[in-house]
């Protein structure tokens, strides 16, 4: 299992279609095969900024989720409300403490 960091800044007038598009298909995402989990997180400071967390069993699955109908949906909303280009990283998770 791997972790996907995705950092997405928006033009602060499209915040809210971004909100309203990642509501209507997380359930989606996260019950794609071969996501585990699925998180959304705003930045305090920067309330245009966001990043989504999501585990996934390999990257293959990611991949596949990547060129899915879904993803190319969701991505199609979403790219035209960044104010900046968006940033990701594929990392191992090596400690994890509850």
């Amino acid at each position: 299992m791997f972790v996907r960091i995705v950092k997405m800044s928006f033009n602060p007038l499209k915040v809210d279609e971004f909100l309203a598009n990642f509501e209507a298909k997380k359930r989606l995402i996260r019950e794609f095969e071969g996501c585990e989990f699925l998180e959304l997180y705003r930045d305090k400071h920067h309330t245009n900024v966001f990043f989504t967390y999501s585990y996934w069993d390999s990257e293959e699955y990611l991949e596949n989720y990547r060129q899915s109908d879904l993803f190319k949906s969701v991505w199609a909303k979403t790219k035209p409300l960044f104010n900046d280009k968006p940033e990701a990283w594929s990392v191992d998770k090596l400690v994890s403490i509850e």
